[in-house]
């Protein structure tokens, strides 16, 4: 394996007088500067004391650096996780300057040298990203081109600009660079926001496919993913915990240890505070071993509710109830009070479980912690927050810490990036030495910042003319897990002590949202307590359990109805975009084609279709679902997953497509394998057996379509499909069997006993 050394960057002015640059720039909240990897054995330069706080977000100089030969660097503050948002954060750029995107680069993320945009979370890189970077490129452009103006002989409104060349219109002869127009002095220039920017009818670049700019080095092996990181002088560590997390209150307190087995594996040391046990050895291996031969006795952990008896125990807690949202009286439009019209009601109940994040990978940081200035290198979606978090823990200055980002090899939520960040950290401090720690595959499937669980129930009127008139929706789940697992071991802060946790609620966009509903209830039931699993998002998170609870419900009156359930969904739909992906994705999958007749029920193999809609945040998806199920094994088989996007100003359609085939893929495998098993004691999913993901030999045909709204502003597009398509699949698992599945994922022993159940009403 390749060990490159990640030095420290230089200062922004360091980078910018080696290259006789000229920073423009638009500031949210950090400056960049370009990472060095020396080749091994190099190096590495000492760490420069930490400047504090981000570049002000107001000026230009925080956003571009604009380089001699006329290329340029764009400083951004969101991380890039492998869903190309970095490339369409440059095509923005570009755009707005007049660039190839061959004379643009993205400099990497630190928080000594990059604009602080806050987490890189929500699919919002885009939506929060766009605007900034765009008023910071048209305030550079419009001061270049008042500096070419004067160099030109020639008014404003005559220039043009093509690659970063100005000239007077109609003549190429004489031209003027960006570069040469720059000459090593800063713009030093405020972002007045009222700097002329594009129409979308101009542009070359937004809204065009363009390749990602990280993805060849990922294709031919060159890219360099954290866990291929080395810092120099470093030891190899690992954490000791037991295999899999209890309750997320309890920890795990030791109660004795016997560390003699130790002496026999060169170099290997123990390291502790508090509750935190770790290992750090010279060689990898060494510490691997060092940690599986420390003999730790743990306190016996508080019961938990088990993954079986789950549902149930949330269904039966005292809670904490609020109305989300309410509108009209749904209890009395069900009731029917004045009988004017004929109205049939429909209940839908469904449970979804803790899912995990499971990265290829387990997750990996390194840290070199000295007096003055330290340093940690991580996959933190947050580098911002991640500093604060380790500062507080290490009981250091935060400016003295500087945090820098490193991919990881997938994750789409809050993983346990942060948790060994902090741990890496920890131990450099404790060993007194620069340390590697990556997780073990048990600590990141046990120990992981799990999605969390769902028991939701959808109660749904319509007049026989096919119209909704009453909506109540219930959720039952926890919030989400604010403290990560070695600042809880290592005694910072105590359960009584912890910060307010952030609540995760009932959906209004995913729970109704979609439809006119002049009567609607929404009612989120949170469950209290330190009782259960740790949790935080995970991608799109709940809204699958929400959609596959509430769409299922809209079916159920389709059916009873008698009514196509798309055509049922066009009756109450009024929001024209929420009508153009439906019809965008059935338009694709050509659900309006007349279709075969059932298969006999005798038959062993039974086909489905469905339909759903459903988002995330800001945009609008919708999915069909063609499957298979055998009614005598109950294995489910996913046939084709189509799935439509209407996320605004799309700035790169390639990109899109490729996160709508990435949504799609990891549904299926959410929707038919994906759970988190645990026992009374402790999580019992600790590898790939215990908890699967879907292979590449099951993995469905998928069709993504993008609704294109060039005049839009730009939303997420990284999540919102994926509701829609659990919907979908649960809806097409009805149509192939005629029964309602009512907790997922499918596994076979739950089909089976689905379809072996009692018969319901038609459409129940």
């Amino acid at each position: 394996m390749k060990q490159p050394l990640l030095p420290a960057s230089p200062g922004r002015r360091d980078f910018l007088c080696a290259g006789g640059a000229l920073v423009v720039g638009l500031s949210l909240g950090g400056c960049v500067t370009q990472q060095t990897r020396s080749p091994a054995g190099a190096t590495a330069p000492t760490l420069r004391q930490p400047r504090p706080g981000p570049p002000p977000a107001a000026q230009v100089d925080s956003w571009l650096a604009i380089h001699p030969d006329n290329s340029a660097t764009l400083y951004m503050g969101f991380a890039e996780l492998g869903q190309g948002t970095t490339t369409s954060l440059l095509q923005i750029a570009a755009e707005e300057l007049d660039l190839g995107m061959d004379q643009i680069r993205a400099a990497p993320l630190d928080t000594h040298l990059s604009p602080n945009q806050g987490g890189t979370y929500s699919s919002a890189s885009i939506q929060r990203g766009r605007p900034q970077i765009t008023a910071a490129a048209a305030e550079a452009r419009r001061a270049l081109l008042a500096m070419a103006a004067i160099q030109l002989k020639a008014p404003v409104e005559k220039l043009v600009v093509e690659r970063g060349v100005v000239h007077v219109t109609g003549k190429r002869r004489p031209a003027v660079s960006y570069g040469e127009l720059i000459g090593g002095q800063q713009f030093e220039l405020a972002i007045s926001g009222t700097a002329p920017t594009k129409a979308s009818s101009a542009y070359r670049l937004v809204g065009h496919r363009e390749p990602r700019a990280d993805l060849a080095g990922k294709i031919d092996g060159q890219h360099t993913y954290i866990q291929q990181l080395r810092l120099p002088g470093m030891l190899h560590g690992r954490v000791i915990r037991p295999r899999g997390q209890s309750a997320y209150g309890a920890g795990a307190r030791i109660v004795s240890m016997d560390e003699s087995r130790l002496a026999g594996i060169p170099g290997a040391r123990l390291v502790r505070r508090g509750d935190f046990l770790g290992v750090v050895a010279a060689r990898e291996w060494d510490a691997v071993r060092a940690a599986q031969a420390v003999a730790v006795e743990w306190e016996t952990p508080p019961a938990l509710p088990t993954s079986a008896g789950l549902h149930a125990h949330m269904r039966a807690a005292a809670t904490v109830d609020n109305v989300v949202l309410e509108r009209g009286d749904a209890r009395k439009a069900a009731e029917n009070e004045t009988g004017e019209l004929p109205i049939i009601t429909v209940v839908q109940r469904g449970h979804g479980p803790y899912q995990a994040h499971a990265p290829f990978a387990p997750n990996c940081a390194l840290a070199d912690i000295r007096s003055g200035a330290s340093l940690v290198i991580c996959s933190s979606q947050d580098v911002y927050a991640a500093r604060r978090s380790i500062a507080a823990l290490l009981s250091l200055p935060p400016e003295q810490l500087r945090v820098q980002y490193a991919e990881g090899s997938g994750t789409y939520g809050h993983s346990c990036y942060d948790d060994v960040a902090q741990a890496a950290a920890l131990l450099s401090q404790l060993a007194g030495a620069p340390v590697r720690l990556q997780f073990m595959r048990w600590d990141e499937h046990g120990w992981d910042t799990y999605g969390p669980p769902h028991v939701g129930e959808a109660r749904i009127t319509a007049g026989m003319d096919g119209l909704i008139t009453a909506y109540e929706y219930h959720g039952w789940q926890h919030n989400w897990s604010q403290v990560d697992t070695t600042t809880q071991l290592a005694g910072v802060t105590a359960a009584a002590e912890w910060p307010p946790v952030a609540v995760q609620g009932v959906n209004p966009l995913a729970c109704g949202g979609m439809y006119h509903i002049p009567n609607l209830s929404l009612v989120n039931h949170r469950l209290p307590g330190l009782d259960y699993l740790r949790a935080a998002w995970l991608r799109s998170p709940l809204d699958l359990a929400f959609c596959f609870v509430s769409e299922q419900a809209i079916d159920q009156l389709a059916v009873r109805l008698n009514l196509d359930p798309v055509d049922f969904r066009r009756r109450n739909i009024r929001d024209p975009r929420w009508m153009g992906v439906l019809e965008a994705v059935t338009k694709a999958a050509r659900w309006d084609d007349p279709r075969p007749a059932p298969a006999a029920a005798s038959e062993t193999l039974r086909r489905g279709r469905g339909a759903g809609l459903g988002t995330h945040l800001a945009s609008y998806g919708a999915a069909v679902a063609d499957i298979e199920v055998n009614m005598r094994t109950g294995q489910v088989r996913l046939l084709h997953l189509y799935g439509a996007l209407d996320a605004g100003l799309v700035v790169n359609p390639l990109t899109v497509e490729r996160q709508i085939e990435g949504q799609l893929v990891q549904t299926a495998s959410r929707m038919l394998l994906e759970e988190v098993q645990f026992d009374s004691a402790r999580v019992t999913s600790l590898d790939w057996q215990s908890y699967p993901v879907l292979r590449m030999d099951a993995c469905p045909a998928i069709t993504p379509v993008i609704v294109q709204r060039l005049d839009e502003r730009s939303t997420g597009a990284g999540e919102e499909t994926m509701a829609a398509a659990a919907a979908a699949i649960a809806n097409a698992f009805f149509d192939a069997t005629g029964r309602r599945m009512e907790r997922f994922p499918f596994t076979p022993e739950r089909v089976l006993a689905t379809l072996q159940a009692a018969p319901a009403a038609p459409g129940a």
